[in-house]
């Protein structure tokens, strides 16, 4: 009879051991989510890792002022680029969609839409758009963002060295290349 309790209770142990650690374990895992601050930090100490998600087309006030009606199709790609939404069943309508999620930043969407009679630009739909200078500022608000100047001052033109003009420039003997002997075309 000793023999059968043996199994039976080393069973039965088996069993409490597997049960208290089913319980350990999901009290452990649930309270994850409590562990966590508000700055998605793990124990206050390790930060997870997080992309960026941005989709769509960035549409800036320059950019949009550059639309007007009567543009074609072709030229508002030039300057929008390809929309992000094009639909068959309303095909004089582009929308111009855009979302970015940045890790310490507010998400920001926008939406431009184009509305088109036949070819040519009808009207254009774009409120509240940030300029270049104010969406740079709203991705990257601890940086300091530093545009370079696009055009040179005069003093900067005058330091620059003289162009070379063509009948000035040293002439190059032309270079040579393997002597190369080809067949006839024609038998």
């Amino acid at each position: 009879m000793s023999q059968l309790r043996t199994p039976l209770s080393s069973r039965s142990a088996r069993l409490t051991v597997i049960a208290a650690s089913v319980v350990v374990g999901s009290t452990l895992l649930s309270g994850c989510g409590a562990l966590q601050p508000q700055a998605d930090r793990f124990l206050g100490v390790l930060t997870p890792y997080r992309i960026d998600i941005v989709q769509g087309n960035v549409v800036t006030k320059e950019q949009a002022a550059l639309l007007r009606p009567g543009l074609s199709r072709t030229q508002v790609r030039d300057i929008l680029g390809s929309p992000l939404v094009t639909d068959l069943f309303h095909a004089d309508r582009w929308d111009y969609l855009f979302t970015i999620r940045r890790p310490g930043t507010e998400p920001q969407r926008r939406s431009v839409v184009v509305l088109f009679d036949g070819d040519v630009v009808k009207e254009v739909r774009a409120p509240d758009l940030p300029s270049e200078r104010e969406f740079v500022a709203s991705i990257a608000p601890n940086r300091s963002v530093r545009v370079p100047p696009l055009e040179l001052t005069e003093a900067q033109r005058q330091a620059l060295p003289p162009p070379v003009r063509r009948d000035e420039a040293p002439s190059l003997p032309p270079a040579q290349g393997p002597a190369r002997t080809y067949p006839p075309l024609e038998p």
